[in-house]
């Protein structure tokens, strides 16, 4: 079988304040062009060629820059929104394809883009609705100061107000501050039902460390009476938060690595082989996973792995993902994926509290969504897991 032989762009932070959780990213991509590069069914051989910006954000497009002016047309890349933003004017200017494969705040459609992450009908919309029904109307929000802090923030407060709630107060700090004492002292003094946190890195993990302790010293069950709720807190976070502080916070999710399953037991198995060192699989890896194997689908299907052959075909893919069964929508280019509400537990994995019945159509500009997880007791696409 004569193969075609693909580079790809893989542009991960796989150092600085989130590393953690762009190493996952890097390591599902990795994992899926090694699988894709064995398998005897998929005329495709990809070779990844990565560039680490280290988290600083003015590295991005010039790292863009040198993978398209090297003929790399397809990028697998960015964590954070304010990356994506840096390079999608130079994917579009010459004519390459970024892959974003991350959980983000909508409310943005590229033609230079496929989005195999969240949209916030799959993860801001289930959470609030979530949130509202199991602990109440008022919230506390904490972000790091960019565009996925304010942004998360906004549908929060927009979705609590048509339900007859409001946030009480929010506070953002830079990306990598892990002083924390200030919002702290704010949550206390505000009282809320919940404290919503778009925090990312090193922020978060101080967060949810600093915060248990301080409820602890005040004698505070922190859990039952300030429970935390993310929709970016996976299982390598857990364990950078440590033990002391990993258990019983809410994330939404369309993905969690105790899902059962064997599609998800051979992936996690795969995984764990590959990367023996971590970080342990997450939402993230399996989006970055999903992203390249579309993308070696697609072009496997087109004969080519020219740009707009392989966005006409990778809109008529299907992939039984992980998760579930994932497809790209092609009025959004953004992703099908399955909603899911989960808990952390102390060793590190997530308990699914609730789950859509199949995967949900994206909706970024949340112009149609009616959220997948509301009503719990009425709404005959979801199912309650325990």
């Amino acid at each position: 079988m004569n193969r075609i032989n693909v580079p790809i762009g893989l542009l991960f932070s796989s150092t600085g304040s989130y590393g953690t959780v762009a190493r996952t990213l890097l390591n599902g991509a990795n994992l899926a062009c090694e699988q894709i590069n064995h398998r005897a069914d998929i005329a495709v051989h990809l070779e990844p060629y990565a560039i680490n910006p280290e988290g600083n954000l003015a590295a991005y497009a010039p790292a863009m820059q040198t993978m398209l002016d090297q003929g790399i047309k397809h990028i697998v890349g960015c964590y954070t929104s304010s990356s994506r933003k840096e390079v999608i004017p130079l994917v579009e200017k010459w004519d390459g394809l970024l892959w974003y494969p991350t959980h983000y705040e909508g409310f943005e459609s590229s033609t230079g883009v496929i989005y195999t992450g969240a949209s916030p009908n799959h993860h801001m919309s289930p959470l609030i609705d979530y949130l509202f029904t199991n602990f109440g109307p008022r919230a506390f929000s904490v972000g790091s100061n960019y565009i996925w802090g304010w942004e998360s923030s906004r549908v929060l407060r927009e979705g609590l107000q048509t339900r007859g709630g409001a946030i009480l107060a929010e506070r953002y700090v830079p990306v990598g501050d892990t002083d924390m004492d200030n919002v702290i002292d704010a949550i206390f003094r505000a009282e809320p039902d919940f404290v919503f946190n778009a925090l990312i890195g090193e922020s978060s993990y101080a967060f949810f460390r600093k915060f248990r302790l301080a409820c602890a010293e005040r004698g505070i069950d922190q859990v039952a009476r300030f429970p935390v709720a993310s929709c970016n807190l996976s299982e390598p976070e857990l364990v950078e938060i440590g033990p002391d502080a990993a258990d019983g916070h809410i994330s939404s999710s369309v993905y969690f690595s105790s899902l059962p399953g064997k599609r998800n037991n051979q992936f996690v198995a795969a995984y764990n082989d590959a990367f023996p060192d971590g970080p342990v699989v997450s939402a993230e890896a399996e989006a970055a996973y999903i992203a390249v194997s579309l993308l070696a689908n697609a072009i496997a299907a087109a004969g080519s792995a020219e740009v707009n052959s392989v966005k006409r075909s990778v809109v008529l893919q299907s992939f039984d993902a992980p998760q579930g069964r994932v497809m790209i929508d092609p009025e959004t280019l953004h992703a099908h994926l399955t909603p899911r509400i989960g808990r952390s537990r102390s060793d590190y994995t997530f308990e699914v509290l609730v789950e859509a019945r199949k995967s949900v159509r994206p909706d970024p500009y949340m112009v149609c969504s009616s959220a997948a997880l509301e009503p719990l007791q009425r709404q005959p696409l979801m199912r309650i897991v325990s």
